[in-house]
């Protein structure tokens, strides 16, 4: 069955109020089924957890169920999925715990392709106890983050290997799965920043050769949380700052305080959801989710293929970087505009997208954009059209065509 897209479009309330979302790359729209679970969890009677009253039994299962939807929606084991407010927050936290381990002569390498929350944990952990930061490079031109360079930058004091599965500012989808084999013949860890890619594709941990894998869950139509997957016997072999009464079980000796268990809940929902884009997908939820996904692929690239073809053919836009493998996400910039006032002037008509660094703070210092205010970001989500990448190419017709009225 072709991807149903007013079927899908029909999930999420948000888009009855007309706006254009070319934002989802800083966050989604919630699915409908999200939002009705969150509700339902807040309504019903939940205590903090326990298995002496069933308050307390339900916010066991709230989370029990929270991480068994993440580990389908990756490929992982549920008892290896960590919990928390943010991908930031638990990169910090994995950052933390393992360079308590290094020393002066250790190595980390991280890339100038990734967003800030792959990269300046694992720099401020390495500089607090003299380790060694070496920097994977990324090709200005095309925005590729080649392979190859890491069979020099990975030697035998290199402890972990931090890349993203897909820029957050030009959608690069680098070759993971050689990166890590790299790192792996060296001994070295490897962390893989999802954030990015998981929302736009079929996600497996193992395919990947993570070890340890974050995901946000507010960027596939959940709640603003995050999850960290790893092997479970991973995790146990790592010990955390941490208080002394909380659980030291794994994986809960990773997560700090009383979690959000209504949110929890839209964690499941939102897998669940997911599972649901393709609806003559069959068999377990993992496989009804890879389904769900690989057919909201499908629809993403057509619509985003659609866009850069737009983009391409107005002179008045620069678009930066054209990997071969890519999430649908461009960044580019209008002639004669700061980026900041070529979303304002976007947003005003109803289209929405970001502007600046988003984050990817060491791409756009190394391609001289930073200072001048970064870049526009438009990305592409299940729920887009191609009516509505009319919509913002007129715009930006429009946006020029204003520019020239007034440079006369």
């Amino acid at each position: 069955m072709p991807f149903d897209i007013a079927r899908t479009r029909a999930a999420y309330p948000a888009l009855t109020e007309g706006f254009a979302h070319f934002d989802g790359a800083g966050g989604t729209q919630t699915a409908r089924p999200v939002i009705e679970a969150v509700s339902a969890a807040m309504t019903a009677a939940t205590g903090n957890r326990s298995t002496a009253f069933v308050p307390g039994r339900r916010s066991l299962d709230l989370v029990a169920g929270a991480r068994a939807a993440v580990a389908d929606l990756l490929g992982a084991e549920a008892g290896g999925v960590v919990l928390g407010p943010s991908a930031t927050a638990l990169t910090y936290t994995l950052a933390r715990t393992l360079g308590a381990g290094w020393g002066p002569g250790d190595e980390v390498v991280v890339s100038r392709l990734d967003h800030d929350a792959n990269v300046r944990p694992w720099v401020q952990a390495a500089e607090a106890v003299g380790a060694t930061v070496r920097w994977a490079e990324f090709d200005p031109a095309t925005g590729e983050l080649p392979a190859g360079q890491y069979a020099d930058l990975v030697t035998e004091r290199t402890r972990l290997v931090a890349v993203t599965a897909g820029s957050n500012a030009v959608g690069t989808a680098p070759d993971v799965a050689a990166i890590a084999k790299t790192a792996h013949a060296a001994g070295a860890l490897v962390c893989v920043d999802g954030v990015h890619a998981v929302p736009h594709g079929p996600t497996d941990l193992a395919s990947l050769g993570a070890d340890f894998l974050v995901t946000s869950a507010y960027k596939w139509s959940g709640p603003h949380l995050a999850a960290m997957a790893a092997d479970p016997a991973r995790w146990a072999s790592l010990r955390p700052a941490k208080l002394l009464p909380s659980s030291d079980a794994v994986p809960d000796r990773f997560e700090y305080g009383t979690p959000s268990f209504p949110l929890l809940a839209g964690v499941t929902a939102a897998v669940d959801h997911l599972a649901t884009l393709d609806p003559t997908a069959t068999g377990s939820r993992r496989d009804r989710v890879r389904a769900g996904l690989a057919a909201a692929q499908a629809h993403e690239e057509a619509v985003f293929e659609r866009l850069l073809a737009g983009l391409a053919a107005r002179p008045f836009v620069t678009v930066y970087g054209s990997p071969a493998r890519r999430c649908p996400t461009v960044s580019f910039r209008v002639a004669g505009s700061a980026p900041a006032e070529t979303a304002a002037a976007l947003g005003a008509a109803g289209v929405c997208l970001s502007s600046g660094d988003y984050y990817a703070y060491e791409y756009f210092h190394a391609m001289g954009l930073r200072d001048s205010g970064g870049a526009v970001r438009a990305s592409v989500y299940h729920y887009n059209t191609v009516e509505e990448v009319d919509r913002l190419l007129a715009e930006l017709d429009r946006l020029a065509a204003a520019g020239e009225r007034m440079a006369r």
